[in-house]
């Protein structure tokens, strides 16, 4: 996969030559450094890393928690299957044929609009043709409503009164949704029923923290619940809510609320795929234009939201007290408590949920004047003063102003959290990576960063990192991007401090304290997206956001910021306690239901007529779902049992790591290529030796390095082509040692320059990789050396009988240029391994096997970037580089 570049980008020295500002002179004389800070060098988070792929100690809540019920129903799909006539004889029914179904499937999934599949089957000769039960849109819809059982509740529709004026709320019953989501089939065999606690260590003093059943709040919540009675099964409740443009013009703007639960295991929550999410309701979008008080304008939509939220949320006081019986889809009845457990929001809704003034902390009752500070830490806000405030709210308005003032937060009449039982609104609101982290702290240290180093150098430096499979090149650079989304902050943190790691800034300064506060930013910012902690981590996480703030000063003394108290910037401090108390923030984060808007508002939208669209969006949904449950009983029919699940919280021992789905082309890219053309288009100046060192090397594994080297003088080189590939795809396993996580996909590109269909000369692409020397693990740099590989090849059938009679050498063979071999420490400022081009080159040729990952190097610009370099060139034309370790999260705890 080529690198990814900017829309309509320009070959690079066009770019230069056209468009890019000359380069400013700057002084090349030593800049004093300021005093050695306190602060160390980022420190070593191997050991911390190597906790994690050995197998917990678990500790069970015990007692009859989550205890099913001597009470049983046949299975979901069983129930399923029994609402359908002719399913025996017809596996697809109502449908006629397995067309039939497929055509369906796909104008409700993938299709166009209705009117579109309409005009399709109005072709003559199409529906006979394909034999099909319907002859236009109206009649395949009559089916999906008559004939398929619903998988889910439908929409109702309600006036919600606020001010004298009436709102139209769609909401589902959230009972019906929760037993819609405890009762699916799909999840029954990976459903969490009860909490437990995990550790590293078989002394229990290292916790372990990921699924929401392993932290602190669903222990507790059951201690509570089994003293009022034993065998409670708690259903925790995950609701998120967030406003988004349903077009690009016009202003249409939809408002849904999603849940889902925590019983179903992270890995399957965070799959859109899986449909673990539920759309439960559509809010009132109304701005309220015709009141023109300001402050009343904000009073009424608080309002309108909270009374939205309740009509939809009450139902689950009761049975959140007293529970409700529930099965599973396996049949299996428990006794239920659905209890609100995190409400998932960027910062305006997080505000309107808790009732906290804007510019405040919606956890804690931090002073403004003290967001910016680290060592003043506060506890949550007083739940039970807040209660006793809201609780006059069907009195005296002024008492009632007051109470609420003196309590922190705003007057609101009846949250809709008021009543829940075992709920914390102030611990419910959750860490946020993508509205805080990458749109809020990075998006603002991005932006300092900008003003004091000038655009014009760090654009410079974008147009001249080298390609990576991971990394995108911004070959316009960054620094004029405007309405940068949370994917392009991400892309940016990934070669931020390679762009500024040896800049110089105006009179001379000392970028000591800059360049630490940035990794400081970048470390929290891949830290906190681990997706399984320990309390080692969690302190990690503590340090790095320390060292932030020890090192932030210096945006001061550059006349960028005269103070730091913001809430995103506060609202951090608060990720290691969110951690404990609910998991790490994969159970949570908001980029999943942001992607859940192209499917349940953007697309429903597109689905209407534009008219009472609302009413259109949510049948349009309703239908969709019932056909992709219908999906799964049909492919759960043929093959006869559900499809295989993945248990949750395995791990795997370490040996496994040093194995990756390694694939190859099945043919090769160029065949027969001779070996002078290795050498003039490649690069493989030193191929003849370096096969002859491989082959004796492999024949003889007894001979020492002289030996070898007496070898080669009289070696026989029996081949004057080879085959050679331009790609390597492997994908690289989870290093924390998750069975359910997905492994990552790596490219590493290796293609001489070429001239395309226009004429233009495309320069060629030779990706740098770590090698295993054979002794590397799974983490860490001991035991790998990075190199660039010039040509992977292999073998005739003939050449390898004639060379390795007997034996069976590798079949892919890689020719690797090697830089130096890792420091025994990074740099102490910037935290990343520099490493050389030795003047003579030494290359090697090594098994493709041994190549464990692509990565990305950062080179060593000095005060001004090299105007001669490009992304093409200047693997050759930089001596000097630093390994990023940003290039992927994969690369962070493997590389660091």
């Amino acid at each position: 996969m080529p690198p990814l570049l900017d829309d309509d980008s320009d070959d690079e020295d066009d770019l230069a030559q056209n468009w890019e500002p000359p380069a400013t002179n700057r002084p090349e004389s030593p800049v004093p450094e300021e005093p050695e800070l306190a602060q160390p060098a980022p420190a070593p988070k191997i050991a911390a890393e190597d906790r994690f792929i050995q197998k917990p100690h678990v500790t069970k809540f015990g007692g009859v928690a989550g205890a099913p019920l001597d009470k049983t129903e046949f299975p979901a799909y069983t129930k399923y299957q029994s609402n359908i006539s002719e399913v025996d004889d017809n596996p697809w029914a109502p449908f006629k044929s397995q067309i039939d179904w497929q055509i369906a499937r796909w104008a409700k999934v993938r299709g166009s609009t209705s009117t579109a599949f309409t005009d399709l089957l109005s072709i003559e000769g199409v529906t006979e043709a394909l034999g099909l039960s319907y002859k236009n849109s109206r009649e395949l819809n009559q089916i999906i409503d008559d004939d398929l059982p619903g998988a889910r509740p439908v929409f109702e529709r309600q006036e919600i009164v606020v001010g004298g004026e009436a709102f139209d709320v769609y909401f589902r019953p959230i009972m019906e949704c929760v037993r819609a989501l405890y009762g699916d089939p799909e999840f029954a065999q990976d459903l969490i029923f009860a909490p437990e606690r995990q550790y590293a260590d078989a002394d229990k003093t290292i916790r372990l923290y990921h699924d929401i059943h392993t932290a602190e709040w669903w222990w507790k919540t059951q201690k509570n619940l089994e003293r009022r009675q034993k065998g409670a099964t708690i259903v925790p409740v995950i609701i998120s809510t967030d406003k988004t443009q349903t077009t690009m013009f016009r202003n249409k703007a939809a408002y849904p609320v999603y849940m889902t639960i925590g019983n179903i295991p992270k890995s399957i929550r965070c799959k859109p795929s899986r449909q673990a999410y539920i759309l439960i309701g559509y809010l009132p979008t109304t701005r309220l234009d015709n009141i023109t008080v300001a402050a009343a304008r904000r009073r009424a939509l608080t309002n309108l939201y909270h009374a939205c939220m309740r009509k939809i949320l009450s139902p689950l006081k009761d049975a959140g007290l007293n529970g409700v019986e529930m099965a599973s889809g396996d049949g299996v009845f428990r006794r239920c408590h659905p209890i609100l457990a995190i409400f998932a929001g960027d910062y305006p809704e997080q505000v309107l949920v808790t009732g906290v003034k804007t510019g405040e902390c919606p956890t804690c009752p931090a002073p403004r004047d003290e967001l910016g500070e680290f060592e003043n830490v506060y506890e949550p806000r007083d739940l039970a003063a807040v209660l006793k405030a809201l609780a006059k709210a069907d009195g005296n308005a002024t008492e009632f102003t007051r109470a609420c003032e003196s309590a922190g937060i705003k007057p609101i009449y009846h949250p809709f959290w008021e009543d829940l039982p075992f709920v914390n609104i102030f611990l419910s609101i959750t860490p946020d990576v993508l509205h805080q982290l990458y749109q809020g702290v990075i998006k603002h240290v991005f932006s300092w960063v900008k003003e004091a180093f000038g655009p014009v150098e760090i654009d410079a430096r974008c147009r001249r990192l080298p390609p990576n499979h991971n990394t995108r090149l911004f070959l316009k650079g960054i620094t004029t991007l405007s309405r940068m989304s949370g994917t392009e902050h991400s892309q940016i943190c990934r070669i931020l401090l390679g762009l500024i790691v040896d800049l110089r800034l105006p009179e001379r300064q000392s970028t000591t304290r800059l360049i630490r506060c940035v990794r400081a930013a970048l470390d929290f910012l891949y830290h906190a997206q681990y997706p399984l902690h320990s309390s080692e981590t969690l302190e990690q996480l503590n340090e790095d956001l320390r060292s932030f703030h020890e090192n932030k000063s210096i945006f001061v003394d550059l006349g960028i910021r005269d103070n730091f108290n913001f809430p995103k910037l506060h609202n951090i401090s608060h990720y290691p306690f969110g951690i404990r108390l609910l998991g790490t923030i994969d159970n949570y984060n908001t980029e999943h239901t942001e992607r859940l808007h192209i499917d349940f508002a953007k697309d429903a939208y597109r689905a209407t007529n534009r008219k009472d669209e609302y009413l259109q969006m949510t049948l349009w949904l309703e239908r969709k779902e019932k056909v992709l449950r219908h999906d799964k009983f049909i492919r759960w029919c043929c093959a006869g049992s559900p499809p295989p699940t993945i248990k949750n919280a395995e791990w795997r021992p370490a040996d496994v790591f040093q194995h990756r789905h390694l694939q190859m082309t099945k043919f090769p890219s160029v065949y027969g290529v001779k070996l002078p053309t290795l050498t003039a288009n490649y690069g493989a100046e030193y191929f003849r030796d370096a096969f002859a060192r491989f082959t004796i090397g492999f024949k003889n594994p007894e001979f020492n390095k002289r030996q070898v080297e007496r070898a080669v003088e009289d070696f026989f080189l029996p081949f004057q082509s080879v085959s050679v590939y331009h790609k390597i795809k492997f994908w690289n396993e989870d290093p924390l040692g998750r069975e359910d996580s997905s492994d990552a996909l790596d490219v590493v590109h290796v293609k001489p320059g070429y001239t395309n269909r226009q004429g233009r000369m495309i320069g060629g692409r030779f990706d740098t990789v770590v090698v295993n020397d054979g002794t590397g693990q799974h983490s860490g740099i001991k035991g790998y050396r990075v190199g660039q590989v010039r040509v992977v090849f292999s073998l005739s059938r003939r050449v390898l009988e004639s060379l390795f009679p007997g034996d069976k050498p590798p079949k892919h063979l890689a020719y690797v240029e090697w830089f130096s071999r890792f420091p025994n420490t990074p740099e102490q400022n910037h935290g990343m391994y520099k490493i050389s081009r030795p003047i003579e080159r030494t290359a090697s040729i090594i098994p493709v096997a041994n190549i464990r990952r692509s990565v990305h190097l950062f080179p060593q610009f000095g005060p001004v970037a090299p105007r001669d370099w490009t992304s093409q060139n200047v693997l050759e034309g930089c001596t000097k580089f630093y390994v990023s370790p940003w290039s992927d999260r994969h690369a962070y705890i493997t590389i660091c």
